[in-house]
């Protein structure tokens, strides 16, 4: 019985394409790393490093690079990397609900207002902090409020057109919250300091959204009386640094302890 003839096996001609997939795979990541490198924001490089660095991980790069420099992608897969302001979004574009829209970073617009409010937080008008929370803007009493009182003074309009301005540009939700020192108040509008707290932050809410036109759907307020000091209420200084009304730009962690909205039918 004759023995069949082995056949020669064929030689794999396209095992070339593995390693040249690869390498185009590792190029696009290093020219997307050296982009987000060249950029003034080194929170957003080191973003786009570490998802890189997942990406390569998971098999999945072209998802997390748009998802970071292209944002949503469109069914011609352009994203909206590019749009201008201090947060990140395009001036004058319609405002997204917070609870569909991922909330930005912060850091822009902490620059943006420390460089916008610079004079009025060198006279001891506002302070700006980058809490864990988000961002806070404290509008100190004496520049905005007459005592015992929640009508805000005309001239603070310019800094609060200012703050507007920033959050305008952010599609993170906002708090303001009131707080007073801790001597009893008592006069013919308001009977506690829990009262003048809430009203000076309801205010606040008016002049944001009437006069700036900001939506109403961007805020909560909260009246914290003399329960959340800056300082010690022993001193008038200290007395001075806790009536205020802080205007909070929420981040992802701040939003944790906001209720939801029940989505609309």
């Amino acid at each position: 019985m004759a023995r069949r003839k082995k056949h020669a096996a064929h030689e794999n001609h396209e095992r070339w394409l593995v390693s040249y997939a690869d390498f185009i795979t590792l190029l696009f990541a290093f020219f997307v790393v050296m982009f987000a490198s060249s950029q003034a924001d080194k929170g957003k490089a080191q973003q786009v490093s570490e998802s890189v660095k997942r990406a390569l991980e998971e098999n999945q790069v072209a998802t997390a690079i748009a998802g970071i420099l292209g944002g949503a992608a469109d069914d011609k897969g352009k994203g909206n990397a590019m749009m201008r302001g201090p947060g990140g979004t395009k001036k004058g574009a319609d405002e997204p609900a917070p609870s569909a829209t991922k909330i930005v970073e912060l850091l822009p617009s902490e620059r943006f207002l420390s460089q916008e409010l610079k004079e009025d937080i060198e006279s001891g008008k506002v302070t700006i902090e980058m809490t864990g929370r988000g961002l806070v803007v404290s509008l100190r009493e004496a520049a905005f409020f007459q005592p015992g009182d929640d009508s805000i003074a005309a001239p603070a309009y310019q800094t609060i057109s200012k703050i507007a301005e920033s959050i305008r540009q952010l599609p993170n939700p906002v708090r303001l919250e009131g707080h007073t020192d801790s001597i009893p108040i008592h006069n013919s509008r308001f009977r506690s300091n829990w009262e003048l707290s809430a009203a000076r932050a309801i205010a606040m809410l008016e002049i944001l959204t009437f006069e700036f036109e900001l939506p109403h759907r961007r805020f909560a307020i909260a009246g914290y009386a003399d329960t959340a000091p800056l300082d010690s209420n022993e001193t008038e200084i200290g007395r001075a640094h806790n009536r205020r009304v802080d205007v909070i730009i929420l981040n992802q962690n701040g939003l944790i302890s906001e209720p939801s909205a029940a989505p609309r039918k």
